[in-house]
């Protein structure tokens, strides 16, 4: 047993029952209403006929453009009331001649934006590999220095290799001088 001693749950309305006069009145209603369509359409039909089905046998083959000129069945309360929603868009059908391939493609932002980017990422190079942005001046200063330091270490080492080739020679001289006597 739910809590509170309560049938059902504590939300919603209480039920509420339709009587059968009710009932029996509202089928009457709608008896009523199918006949007096039932009559419209009989005294329609006799007269003139199906106006779609005759258009669509003689013209068969036309586009169908043609065909969105008739309404198609509604939903709803449309069938009753006329209503024109400015912002509905009629989606309309494109023949595969219709198409135009050759024409220029919308893009979307995202596919713009990318492109941009790229075309960016491409002018930043071609910039950087002419030397005219900050990054490949401070590169090619950087590069500047190491060669100077590699090239005053070959001098030095040069320079060492000299002066002990110097000291070798002049120490195989002294021998030489010194076994000689």
């Amino acid at each position: 047993m739910p809590k509170g001693g309560r049938k059902g749950g504590h939300k919603g309305r209480a039920r509420q029952y339709t009587s059968p006069e009710e009932i029996d009145a509202q089928l009457q209603a709608e008896k009523q209403k199918a006949r007096e369509e039932e009559e419209q359409k009989e005294s329609g039909d006799g007269a003139a006929g199906d106006p779609k089905k005759e258009k669509k046998s003689l013209d068969s083959d036309e586009s169908e453009d043609e065909e969105d000129d008739y309404q198609q069945k509604r939903k709803g309360v449309e069938g009753l009331i006329d209503i024109e929603n400015p912002n509905r868009v009629a989606q309309t059908t494109k023949k595969v001649t219709q198409l135009d391939l050759d024409g220029p493609k919308e893009l979307s932002r995202r596919e713009r934006e990318e492109i941009e980017k790229q075309k960016a990422k491409e002018r930043y190079m071609k910039m950087h590999l002419a030397g005219k942005t900050e990054q490949a001046k401070a590169d090619l200063a950087r590069l500047a220095i190491i060669r100077k330091q590699r090239e005053e270490a070959a001098r030095k080492k040069e320079e060492e290799r000299k002066a002990k080739d110097d000291a070798t020679l002049s120490g195989k001289r002294m021998q030489s001088l010194s076994l000689n006597k």
